[in-house]
């Protein structure tokens, strides 16, 4: 039975590009795969067709062959490398090359080189003080991590060696394990994927090509941050394996509890406790904030809870949008340990102010006034 024309099996174009001519494939595998459909004759056949047609595509030197001079020129029997012929890869190859980065895998060994990794990112959690996290500072921290052996530059074998091919997967890192129609790319068992064995490890760092080493490092803080935020150092993370390229470190920012001020994003809060004389009659106040003391006037009759907002006296965040503000709420405190003199003047007052029926005490009187209508006492 004469064979269909390649493209014709795979739907592409003469001119379709090396992709094309793989997400063709791709597709017709997928739909037509023996596991998909079991006990098809008709699906198996179109499955090998479409095998077949895809190697001879692939190959340059194939595909040449056989746009010169048709299927003559692929054929085993011609002198060509058809399908399963001398000189072709087999199916595991072919279905490994379109599917490996669904099974992570990639080509057979020889290959590929030694596998190089990027090496871990490391997190470092740094406790400011809010004057610090608000104006910015250096500091210096220490941080443990893996980094690259001096001794033998990170190859993991003895000075004056090198380590050899891994022989297992001849220096691919994966092994390919054949099960049915599917080829499932593996980790070395040998090398563990790194593709190399070590004869003679490095008595330094005993073959791992990195040591645990501490590092000292200076950081700058910008000013306005806060506690969550990240300042990211590159490559001042761990060493990667076989001389990979080292991870990041992130410094995490924590500020610690203020005794005055809590910050809520750019505002800061305080509360401001005042005596009972200084609520009643008003005055003039010292109150703090991050850049010195400022004077706040208090008006006579000031009830505790209440919010005073001084502008621009709260911080300036790191990711901009303007300083802001320090809000003073009063805590109107109530006297204690008072002396026999100070209690009569206090019942004096009560007395003197009860009178009036809550002229003095708006509140207070209109809370009652409520209860009474609540439980009817009217």
């Amino acid at each position: 039975m004469a064979k269909r024309d390649y493209y014709e099996v795979l739907g592409v174009a003469k001119t379709a590009s090396a992709d094309e001519i793989k997400k063709a494939y791709r597709k017709l595998a997928m739909k037509h795969h023996p596991d998909r459909n079991p006990d098809d004759k008709s699906a198996e056949d179109k499955f090998k067709e479409a095998n077949e047609a895809y190697e001879m595509l692939s190959d340059e030197d194939k595909r040449a062959a056989y746009d010169r001079h048709g299927h003559a020129g692929v054929d085993p029997n011609m002198g060509g490398g058809g399908f399963g012929g001398a000189g072709g890869g087999s199916f595991s190859d072919i279905f490994g090359d379109v599917f490996g980065d669904i099974f992570g895998g990639g080509g057979g060994g020889g290959r590929g080189g030694q596998r190089v990794n990027r090496g871990s990112d490391l997190r470092y959690t740094l406790e400011l003080d809010l004057e610090e996290a608000v104006r910015g500072t250096t500091v210096q921290i220490r941080v443990p991590k893996l980094s690259t052996c001096e001794v033998c530059d990170g190859s993991g074998a003895k000075k004056g060696t090198f380590p050899e091919t891994c022989r297992t997967c001849a220096g691919n890192g994966q092994v390919r394990m054949q099960q049915g129609f599917f080829s499932v790319a593996q980790t070395c068992p040998t090398c563990r994927g790194r593709g190399k064995t070590i004869k003679d490890p490095c008595n330094a760092c005993h073959g791992q090509g990195r040591v645990e080493k501490a590092k000292t490092l200076e950081v700058k803080i910008p000013a306005g941050v806060d506690t969550g935020d990240r300042i990211r150092l590159s490559g001042e993370g761990e060493a990667g394996p076989n001389g990979g390229p080292s991870g990041d470190l992130y410094v995490q920012v924590s500020v610690r509890a203020h005794k005055i001020f809590e910050r809520d994003g750019a505002d800061l809060y305080c509360e401001v406790p005042i005596s009972f004389a200084d609520a009643a009659l008003g005055g003039e106040l010292e109150v703090p904030t991050l850049e010195g003391r400022v004077k706040l006037k208090i008006p006579e009759g000031t009830q505790t809870g209440k919010l005073f907002r001084l502008r621009g006296k709260g911080v300036a965040p790191v990711r901009g949008g303007g300083q802001g503000d320090l809000l003073c709420r009063i805590v109107v405190e109530t006297p204690v340990h008072l002396s026999k003199r100070q209690k009569e003047l206090l019942r004096e007052f009560q007395q003197d102010t009860d009178s009036e029926n809550g002229k003095h005490s708006p509140r207070k009187s209109s809370w009652f006034e409520s209860v009474m209508n609540i439980f009817g006492d009217k």
